[in-house]
């Protein structure tokens, strides 16, 4: 099939890519030229693990990249995949997505073709009829139906990890194809029937607003699941029990399941704290308060605090000088959006600490953030000369630090990943063990 994919950041890039490699004629749209050219040239313009490949192997092929939608009426299926960013009260600002929904009508307006516009991007279900809206102002006519119309809308969210996206993509549990058409139905079922032949995921068919909330709900479960292991574990560390064997236990139990139990920082990223708060935003409005999500959100921002609180304990930190390890939101990738990391930088600048910070990869995103911090160039150049040591991001290479700690003259390890095992000599305190 020939397909657009809309929008060139994390979800765009990896889609475009896979979908490439998945044998689909592929073109990436996206108005920065910088981007657009790093693509034709066969380079990812973010940090995913696999997807330099992807894209290697398929530029100039089955993937191509513009700045035009001139090549929108050549292709049978479009994917919306723009940012929403968050606005200061949690909701999400649909605009930039709104705008490349009605660019996308004008370009359809005078085919003659029939063609599916998907939006890729998480949007909260009432903002869906005005995205809907956008691409009928620049198509001039109303959106398909089952019985006329050549356009047709739906709604096809993503559930990828940062640092696994492309493995997620390609091993998907679940899709979920939201449409008012069969004809849209089942041009999604044709997109992704290699992986629906390889690899028999579950396929869930339903109308727009359901598949959107789908997403929503996914992530904000997940959130909750975090914050309330979380919750347990700072309660298992006032008790002096340790979060991760209780952990271990409940996690056999079925109708609670092994993942996400790991205590610690907190959740950052792209998806879960902006979908969490869009959500959360999007039903005051309707007139709900969601109680338990917002408390997911409280215990979640509370958890730095609770780091610095344990240094404190061991270091008076005014004048120390802090090593941070770890920067982006998670290992795998150089993403520091909500990283924790943040707050912890911030919180030791209020207590007039001497920073010093490594990630493995994420250091020049963190240096934009704060330009003014010591950054190393490695990890055992960062505890060399601290009074103490914080893991933010639990980096396997963190794990072999044992002999660089000791270098430390009394080494005082706080960690917020369960990232390391302590080794004698070692002043070592858990988060939540």
């Amino acid at each position: 099939m020939k397909i657009n994919v809309v929008g060139s950041g994390y979800v765009g890039t990896t889609l475009a890519a896979s979908l490439a490699e998945l044998g689909h004629e592929v073109t990436a749209i996206d108005i920065d030229e910088d981007v657009v050219d790093a693509l034709n040239a066969g380079t990812s313009p973010v940090h995913e693990p696999g997807l330099d490949d992807l894209v290697a192997a398929n530029a100039g092929t089955t993937l191509t990249a513009t700045t035009s939608y001139d090549s929108v009426s050549d292709a049978t299926v479009t994917f919306l995949a723009i940012q929403t960013p968050s606005r200061e009260d949690g909701s999400i600002d649909t605009a930039p997505l709104e705008a490349a929904a009605e660019m996308m009508g004008e370009a359809l307006a005078d085919t003659n073709d029939r063609h599916l516009v998907v939006v890729k991007s998480t949007v909260v279900p009432p903002a869906l009829p005005d995205i809907a809206k956008a691409i009928e102002t620049g198509l001039g006519e109303p959106l398909a139906t089952d019985t006329d119309g050549r356009v047709a809308f739906g709604m096809n969210p993503e559930f990828l990890r940062e640092g696994t996206a492309v493995t997620d993509f390609m091993h998907p549990d679940k899709l979920v194809f939201g449409a008012d058409t069969e004809w849209a139905i089942n041009q999604l079922q044709e997109v992704f029937h290699p992986l629906l032949n390889q690899h028999e995921p579950a396929v869930i068919t339903t109308d727009p607003a359901t598949a959107s909330m789908i997403k929503y709900a996914n992530n904000a479960f997940l959130a909750a699941k975090i914050s309330l292991i979380n919750d347990l574990g700072n309660i298992c560390k006032e008790f002096g029990l340790d979060a991760y064997e209780i952990a271990d236990a409940i996690g056999l139990d079925d109708r609670i399941g092994e993942q996400f139990l790991r205590s610690g920082l907190g959740w950052g990223g792209s998806c879960f704290p902006k979908d969490t708060n869009a959500l959360i935003a999007a039903a005051k409005a309707a007139g709900y308060t969601p109680a338990v999500l917002k408390a997911a959100v409280e215990v979640n921002n509370h958890q730095p605090e609770r780091l610095l609180a344990l240094l404190e304990r061991h270091v008076e930190v005014e004048g120390s000088r802090i090593a941070i390890l770890g920067l982006a939101f998670k290992p795998g990738t150089d993403d520091i959006r909500n990283s924790r990391a943040i707050p912890v930088i911030e919180g030791l600048h209020e207590r007039n600490a001497n920073v010093v910070a490594f990630d493995p990869v994420a250091t020049d995103n963190m240096r934009k953030q704060f330009p003014g911090l010591e950054y190393a160039d490695s990890a055992a150049a960062a505890i060399e000369r601290a009074d103490a040591a914080l893991i933010v991001t639990d980096w396997n290479e963190f794990e072999s630090l044992g002999e660089e700690f000791r270098q430390m003259d009394s080494p005082i390890v706080i960690d917020g990943r369960n990232g390391i095992t302590p080794t004698s000599g070692m002043t070592y305190e858990g988060l939540t063990w």
